[in-house]
């Protein structure tokens, strides 16, 4: 099997697909043909109507694909599916960079929102620990609390 040329334009992508999937159809059409002479004809005619609606189906959804225009911002939409600008590939041709550029702003307001609230937390915690310290060393201790030898310990665990 040949491998997929990737850098073809997408008309050319499009012509071969549409080209496989009548490929496609064609084979399962002959292998369903082929055994349509075993069914009785209550299930023979089920399936024609059936053929007759997918064939209507793929004739609307051919029609439509060719009809979408090529207006920004086009919205397209087969089934339950919707898509914006003409669909995975876009309608026009300005995928620049300026789109990407566009599409990564969310992410990058939402990493500088991030890294301010870790430093608005970093800097709320140097302030508490701050006004305790300024509030232990700005007390007035009896003489006594220094000869105790708790405080000792104290102030030994808060130097390390």
């Amino acid at each position: 099997m040949k491998s997929p040329n990737l850098s073809a334009r997408p008309a050319d992508l499009d012509a071969r697909l549409d080209a496989a999937m009548k490929r496609f159809g064609q084979r399962v059409a002959a292998g369903l043909t082929e055994r349509n002479a075993e069914l009785p004809h209550d299930v023979s005619e089920r399936l024609r109507f059936a053929r007759e609606q997918a064939l209507a189906r793929a004739a609307r959804a051919r029609a439509a694909r060719t009809s979408v225009s090529t207006a920004r911002p086009a919205t397209v939409q087969m089934g339950a599916t919707l898509a914006l600008g003409g669909g995975p590939r876009g309608a026009g041709k300005d995928n620049g960079l300026w789109p990407k550029l566009v599409s990564a702003l969310p992410l990058l307001a939402l990493v500088a929102g991030l890294l301010l609230m870790q430093r608005g937390q970093v800097h709320e915690q140097i302030v508490a620990a701050a006004e305790v310290d300024t509030a232990l060393l700005s007390d007035n201790l009896p003489p006594s609390a220094f000869s105790d030898p708790g405080f000792a310990e104290f102030l030994r665990d808060g130097q390390e």
